[in-house]
């Protein structure tokens, strides 16, 4: 009977045992079941991640005590422009983006590999304190609402983007303008952590992206990136700065059309007047003011959008040449009108003094013997040798004086003839009888009007001769600048812009 009761026992225990093992395993399904028809909500799992209850700290940077933060960063331009030579700055429109790990933010009860977020949940984690240091002004875009993107990974991992518009110091150096290429940049440095807790570091591959299609008015940007790094050493300590170096090279077109063909036709326009016939002093007097104040008022307005700086531009080279010209132009006329006149005040000066010997002959009271003597000085100063016996008759004064005068031009040279005629000119006669009066007193005319018109003629060729050389002078002159110019603006000075 014991037998029978023990085997009965032992079979209730192991139904029993077999039942509560079952209610177990249902149990365990039913909890799985639900695990899986409910997963934990997104809301639950952020405020696990990055809440109150998670323990994470958004003052504390990643590895606190450690190893610096290494955050790589990528820029991609949407816009470049409005370069301003008067205020060296430039305007850029950026998307900047880092990227960093934070080992605080990894997780595996999510199942995405990774979470993008809203905006507001920036001011929930640790961000680098990224500035430009050579910013002038900068602004957000929150239309139609802020753009700035979070994303986290499942190994920690952050990537923050956000779009800003930027204007960024440039100093430029003008002496190629308007040949030039300027370099601008834009450096991006941590203003509170130093080398020991936060460095910065372009990423890999895509650095510096631009938008397909971009293109500046007046500049042309070279698509080869320049990526320095541009470490600050202050007094507070060493700070990570990385810098990207925009290379542009201006397109002269605008100022070809606006500043350089125009003052080179009004170089060429003042070059009219030299076949102008001299004897037009109006026409072309007002030529050349007229060249002259135009090229003026050229110079200045190519400086009116340039700031003022203390050395010489290439713009500036061109157009003080040009004003040089011009100028030269008009004071060619000045010399030709000056020559051309010079033989009238020639004349003047040699003209011999009429009253004192109109008065002498009209007075009646002069003794012929007197008279006689001063007609033999007169004619001695003047190399033409005595004319005879100091007292004699006024008759054989004159007979020897037309004789001496005849064998004078029979003998002498060229030169020596045109220095006689200016003596024969300047002796005094003065007739004894009516007779021998006229007859010297036509020849002496008939020489003097000769030499002026002589004289007239050489100082009118030498005018004209100004006017044929200037001709050819001041666009051969003009020429051999443009050549020595453009040669050493647009081929030497580019050589050296390039190898620096």
């Amino acid at each position: 009977m014991s037998r029978k009761r023990l085997s009965v026992t032992g079979s209730l225990l192991a139904w029993t045992l077999m039942l509560f093992h079952g209610v177990g395993q249902c149990k365990e399904a039913d909890n799985v079941a639900r695990t899986r028809q409910a997963p934990m909500s997104p809301s639950d799992f952020l405020d696990k991640l990055m809440g109150r209850t998670s323990g994470y700290d958004a003052r504390i940077r990643p590895n606190f005590k450690g190893p610096p933060v290494n955050v790589s960063c990528n820029i991609f331009i949407n816009s470049f422009g409005s370069i301003a030579e008067t205020t060296m700055d430039y305007r850029v429109n950026i998307f900047l983006r880092q990227q960093w790990n934070d080992p605080r933010l990894a997780y595996a009860e999510y199942p995405d590999d990774s979470l993008d977020l809203d905006p507001s949940m920036l001011d929930s984690i640790w961000k680098p304190d990224l500035f430009f240091a050579n910013e002038k002004g900068a602004h957000f875009h929150e239309v139609t609402t802020d753009n700035k993107l979070l994303r986290i990974f499942k190994n920690g991992n952050v990537l923050y983007s956000i779009r800003l518009t930027l204007t960024l110091s440039c100093p430029m150096d003008l002496k190629n303008f308007p040949m030039d290429v300027q370099t601008c940049i834009m450096q991006l440095e941590s203003f509170g952590y130093t080398m020991n807790d936060l460095i910065f570091e372009w990423q890999e591959n895509g650095s510096v992206q631009v938008a397909e299609g971009l293109t500046l008015p007046q500049f042309l940007l070279k698509d080869e990136s320049d990526l320095r790094y541009c470490t600050k050493h202050y007094n507070t300590g060493k700070f990570t700065c990385i810098e990207v170096r925009f290379h542009l090279e201006r397109q002269m077109g605008y100022y070809l059309i606006q500043m350089y063909i125009p003052s080179l036709l009004i170089v060429i326009l003042s070059w009219v007047s030299f076949w102008i016939n001299m004897d037009a002093a109006p026409a072309r007097v007002a030529l050349g003011i007229t060249t002259v104040l135009t090229m003026t008022t050229q110079s200045s307005g190519s400086r009116t959008s340039l700031p003022k700086v203390s050395y010489v531009k290439a713009i500036d080279i061109w157009m003080a040449v040009c004003l040089l010209f011009v100028f030269s132009a008009l004071l060619e006329y000045a010399a030709v009108n000056f020559v051309s006149r010079q033989h009238k005040d020639l004349l003047r000066f040699r003209r011999p003094p009429k009253s004192k010997s109109k008065s002498k002959i009209s007075g009646g009271a002069v003794d012929p013997e007197e008279l006689a003597y001063s007609l033999r000085r007169v004619n001695v100063d003047n190399g033409l040798g005595p004319t005879g016996p100091l007292y004699g008759s006024m008759t054989n004064v004159f007979t020897s004086r037309e004789e001496e005068v005849r064998d004078n031009r029979r003998t002498s040279t060229p030169r020596n003839s045109k220095d006689l005629k200016g003596n024969t000119n300047n002796a005094v006669a003065v007739p004894n009888t009516p007779g021998a009066a006229a007859n010297p007193g036509q020849k002496a005319a008939g020489g003097g009007a000769k030499s002026i018109e002589e004289m007239r003629k050489l100082f009118i060729d030498r005018a004209k001769k100004i006017d044929t050389v200037s001709r050819a002078g001041f666009p051969l002159a003009f020429l051999f600048f443009n050549i020595f110019y453009w040669v050493l603006y647009k081929i030497l000075r580019r050589e050296d812009v390039h190898m620096r």
